[in-house]
């Protein structure tokens, strides 16, 4: 399989993102999941006459999503895998951290996730939970998250594109 070198994930919306990660995360899934699997799986829910979106209440499930996935599968092929579709964003309390970064008036490079990690080690998150931003737990997994955002968006990506805002 060949990765896709732009950032196709920005293309595509939000709601086909989210049906496209419940496809990639569904431990029931074969792996790996590619477009035309999950195009498949779209397809076989709209002829139910659209009862059977239930399944999937968070999604508008229509045939506009089904028309944006047969335009990627026509641009990047049905055999291209379904998570370089989906949108990764930080986790919320992520997101503050890297606000609180944002925010400083001392630094003169927008961080990147490198930027963040190192942080992280020198005690960002344990001065974040002092200053009240997160709660006490929320701060043990965020090392561990930037480091999986670090293995698949790489160490240069700018974090500000990562924040999460709803």
């Amino acid at each position: 399989m060949i990765q896709n070198p732009i950032d196709v994930a920005s293309r595509v919306s939000p709601d086909l993102s989210a049906l496209l990660s419940s496809r990639v995360n569904n431990p029931e899934s074969v792996q790996p999941v590619t477009l035309r699997a999950v195009r498949r799986f779209l397809a076989d829910l709209l002829p139910a006459a659209f009862n059977e979106a239930e399944s999937l209440h968070h999604f508008d499930v229509s045939e506009s999503l089904l028309d944006e996935l047969d335009a990627l599968i026509e641009e990047f092929e049905g055999t291209a895998l379904a998570v370089d579709f989906v949108e990764v964003k930080a986790s919320e309390a992520l997101t503050r951290a890297i606000e609180s970064i944002l925010n400083d008036d001392n630094r003169e490079n927008p961080p990147t996730l490198a930027t963040i990690k190192d942080a992280l080690l020198a005690g960002l998150g344990a001065r974040l939970v002092g200053d009240g931003v997160l709660e006490d737990d929320e701060d043990d997994t965020l090392l561990s998250e930037t480091d999986a955002l670090i293995e698949h968006l790489g160490a240069d990506t700018l974090a500000e594109e990562l924040l999460r805002y709803e």
